[in-house]
């Protein structure tokens, strides 16, 4: 079969990184994968196996630029006759809408109604009004069972026209990377946050937990340096113990290295990190946000979910975490279990078979 997977670039973002693993995932597989992104920017590497095409240097996101980039999307898609289109992120998805490329799928990767609910005015229900005539037309694909009944309950989209599939790991392939030598990594023990400075992320909350924590543990960032952050930082006087360690290509070294990784956020799709730290042995914390954590963290490790929003309930969470024995290998398995590669992977050869 032949795929095509659209999204806006290869930033360092979680819903870009799982594209670029189920791409090449499906080569690996044989099946010939096209892997396609709006603009030419980025962290990540195209993904191993799949031919590669930039649609601009700079991507205009306008009105404007949204009907150039579908028009060069459609001629690029012109000869090359897919079996399915997989567009991720609302700004790609949008201009492979307008593109009218056939067999196209949206793979919503957010929780759409916590990011309108953060928008002011009428910004809110322009953009709600905007989506469900977006993602009310064509195939959906969510990322988690929390996504799905968010686009049901908020946007009035028929449940029969959502499939959930979760996001592939690989997990030998993230063990295997986590024993590369990392020499940057603190050498005291340290508590993990990886993710973008954005106001989802809730840095805020992350360090005020962490300012009222009794530890002698560092806080590493793995995001790149920002001038906000950094005054957060100091508003907090934590500038000797908080490491802004930058993005890091490969993560999984300083997850294996971590005594505890803590998502924070308001809202996400499926957080890939609270998966890939398990993986590497390290426990998580995380807020009980909208949606993901609560389906990743089951039976004993729901013990890890705090309440959003609430820095000492997140404060305690992480003193416990630290001081409490590391979870069974066996409950850590089985919570890892619906996110192996080729579960997700099968669900996308029947979903192209099913739309071609």
């Amino acid at each position: 079969m032949r795929f095509a997977l659209f999204t806006t670039n290869l930033a360092g973002g979680g819903a870009e990184k799982a594209l670029a693993t189920i791409g090449s995932g499906l080569a690996e597989r044989g099946h010939d994968v096209d892997f396609i992104v709006c603009e030419d920017a980025g962290r990540y590497s195209p993904p191993a196996g799949c031919g590669f095409a930039a649609l601009s240097a700079h991507a205009g996101h306008g009105w404007l630029g949204k009907r150039r980039l579908a028009w060069k999307l459609a001629r690029v898609l012109r000869n090359r006759k897919h079996d399915l289109l997989v567009s991720t992120l609302p700004f790609a998805d949008e201009v492979a809408a307008l593109s009218r490329a056939p067999r196209h799928a949206c793979r919503i990767a957010n929780t759409l109604s916590a990011e309108i609910a953060r928008l002011t005015g009428d910004k809110g229900q322009r953009r709600q009004s905007r989506y469900r005539t977006l993602y009310g037309a064509r195939p959906l694909v969510a990322v988690s069972r929390g996504v799905a009944d968010d686009l049901h309950a908020s946007f009035g989209i028929a449940s029969g026209s959502i499939r959930v599939i979760g996001n592939p790991f690989d997990f030998a392939a993230i063990r295997m990377l986590a024993g590369e030598p990392c020499p940057q990594r603190p050498t005291e023990p340290y508590i993990l946050h990886v993710g973008r400075y954005a106001a989802q992320k809730r840095h805020d909350l992350l360090l005020a937990a962490f300012a009222g924590l009794d530890t002698p543990h560092r806080l590493v960032l793995l995001t790149p340096p920002d001038a906000r952050l950094a005054a957060l930082v100091a508003q907090h006087g934590l500038e000797r113990r908080v490491t802004i360690a930058d993005f890091q290509a490969n993560p999984y070294p300083w997850m294996a290295g971590a005594e505890l990784l803590v998502l924070c956020s308001d809202h996400e799709g499926l957080p890939n990190v609270l998966i890939e730290a398990l993986a590497c042995g390290t426990p998580v914390v995380s807020t009980d946000c909208p949606s993901g954590p609560r389906e990743i963290l089951r039976g004993e490790l729901a013990r890890g979910l705090v309440a959003c929003d609430d820095a000492r309930a997140l404060a305690d969470a992480m003193q416990f975490a630290l001081l409490a024995p590391r979870p069974d290998a066996d409950v850590v398995a089985a919570a890892l279990a619906p996110y192996d590669a080729d579960q997700a992977l099968d669900a996308w050869e029947a979903l192209a078979r099913e739309i071609a």
